[in-house]
């Protein structure tokens, strides 16, 4: 079977992921995911019992969490080596350095932002404090990523790799919680215009928005979440 990626709306960092399945180019499908109602209900835990996304069912059945796994599963099959790179050269030690400094300290830093806007009930006093911490700690680690970017059009090179999907789902955050204008970091900014114009991360993008888009080809159509917990979630 064709694995299944499990992403998440609205603003889901998965959209990354779908984005590098489009540039891989290998069949698969998707199960679309409300994570402010579908995910927080108590037999989404079959599937992942911290109630998250991503998660990935893969093409022999097996349940695979956390984005540093899938990415591995992505770059593993990636025999062409269309988003990675030979697991023993230097650029492939670069990307998942990149990779996880991205999905770690770079997304962590939004943790208290999102967790101020989704507090309920709200708590005026301790959702000012949480922003102030989150805004601080967002323009951190953008000052620490630009400083660690280079010339080139991509995270690596001269194309996306799965670096790059690790980022574009999580860079918009900055926008919606208004930290900063992307301006304040012109390399991050290029890079981020640059993968949102690509044709995979704008079909991953009208995707998660509920919309019908073309893609590469590689799509096969969405499960049911229902579906998906039933033949592959832990009884």
């Amino acid at each position: 079977m064709e694995p299944i990626l499990v992403y998440g709306f609205p603003l889901g960092s998965s959209m990354g992921l779908v984005a590098a399945l489009e540039w891989l180019g290998k069949p698969y499908r998707l199960c679309r995911v409300d994570m402010l109602g579908e995910m927080r209900e108590p037999s989404y835990a079959r599937l992942n019992a911290r109630h998250e996304t991503p998660i990935l069912v893969t093409d022999d059945g097996r349940v695979v969490t956390e984005t540093m796994a899938i990415a591995h599963w992505f770059a593993a099959r990636d025999t062409e080596r269309r988003i990675s790179f030979d697991p023993r050269s230097a650029d492939s030690d670069r990307m998942i350095q990149l990779m996880a400094f991205i999905n770690t300290g770079f997304t962590a830093a939004f943790s208290p932002l999102w967790a101020a806007f989704e507090m309920d009930p709200s708590d005026p006093v301790l959702q000012n404090a949480l922003r102030r911490f989150g805004q601080e700690a967002v323009t951190a680690r953008h000052d620490k990523l630009e400083a660690m970017l280079g010339d080139s059009p991509y995270l690596l090179g001269n194309r996306p790799t799965l670096a790059d999907g690790v980022f574009v789902g999580v860079a918009r955050w900055l926008d919606f919680h208004e930290v900063a204008p992307a301006s304040r970091w012109p390399r991050i900014e290029a890079l981020r215009r640059r993968l949102e114009a690509d044709p995979a991360v704008r079909f991953a993008s009208a995707l998660e928005e509920g919309e019908v888009a073309a893609g590469s080809g590689a799509f096969q159509g969405h499960v049911p979440l229902a579906e998906v917990i039933d033949r592959f979630g832990r009884r």
